[in-house]
């Protein structure tokens, strides 16, 4: 499918280097943007925007660590200076701890909300400060379907999440006087790596679509996981002019899991 308004515009993508942030990265590419691929892991980072030069796209490839504000703002302001303007943000870079409240580690919360929250006010900021003296924008934050339904042992992940939606909401509300639109995807269970470490075994996929009454977890009513395709698509979507009068959503992608939650 082709979305209209993505073709040449610079779009930052967080979290580029794996899992959903690649997938997003490589749409966006296919569409005909220009890639800006940030992550801390360099070396999956460079061989992403090596794919995808090889294939005729136009990518480059920007290690940061997004939880310092200081990283972030010179990203930001090397990656206008070489690319041009940011056109678009998608927030994609993401991190799980699990474990019952009492046993995280404050080490482990922390690190949840560095990258999960902190990273994308930083980012959301740097990104959008510039874009309101140009009046035009989208900002995608990939938030999580456990932002809304409470989830055990999940508490850092989704309290974090839940944070990150509701600024990128209030992000969207202040600046829709500059034609700035800012969204959220949510997914629910996604087929990659982060996913795939919380699995005990090689039926892990059948058991996240089956639920756990145990857990007060349903299971998927659509019976699959999603792949990271499908929330890229749901991504390119908020960020094209289809969606044009669309912003202060919260897109969840999780085949029924949270009920329309």
């Amino acid at each position: 499918m082709s979305y209209t308004g993505i073709h040449g515009k610079v779009a930052l993508v967080t979290g580029a280097a794996q899992g959903i942030g690649e997938a997003v990265a490589r749409a966006l590419a296919e569409q005909g943007a220009i890639v800006a691929a940030v992550d801390i892991r360099e070396e999956q980072l460079y061989q992403l925007v090596v794919d995808l030069n090889n294939q005729g796209h136009q990518a480059a490839a920007y290690p940061a660590d997004i939880t310092s504000r200081e990283s972030v703002d010179d990203t930001v302001q090397r990656i206008e200076a070489a690319l041009g303007p940011i056109g678009i943000l998608v927030n994609a870079a993401g991190v799980l701890h699990t474990g019952t409240v009492e046993a995280l580690s404050d080490e482990e919360w922390t690190k949840t909300f560095d990258v999960n929250t902190h990273g994308v006010f930083y980012m959301s900021r740097a990104v959008v400060r510039n874009m309101a003296k140009r009046h035009t924008g989208a900002v995608i934050t990939v938030g999580s379907n456990a932002s809304g339904v409470p989830r055990m042992y999940m508490s850092a992940y989704a309290a974090s999440k839940a944070a990150s939606t509701m600024f990128t909401k209030c992000l969207a509300l202040e600046y829709a006087e500059q034609h700035i639109r800012c969204n959220i995807v949510s997914p629910g269970s996604t087929d990659t790596p982060m996913q795939r470490a919380l699995w005990q075994d090689e039926q892990g996929a059948q058991a996240v679509i089956a639920g756990s009454p145990q857990a007060y977890r349903l299971g998927i009513p659509l019976n699959r996981l999603a792949l990271p395709a499908d929330i890229a698509d749901a991504v390119l979507f908020l960020a094209s002019d289809q969606a044009r009068h669309i912003t202060m959503h919260d897109l969840c992608v999780d085949g029924g899991a949270t009920l329309g939650a």
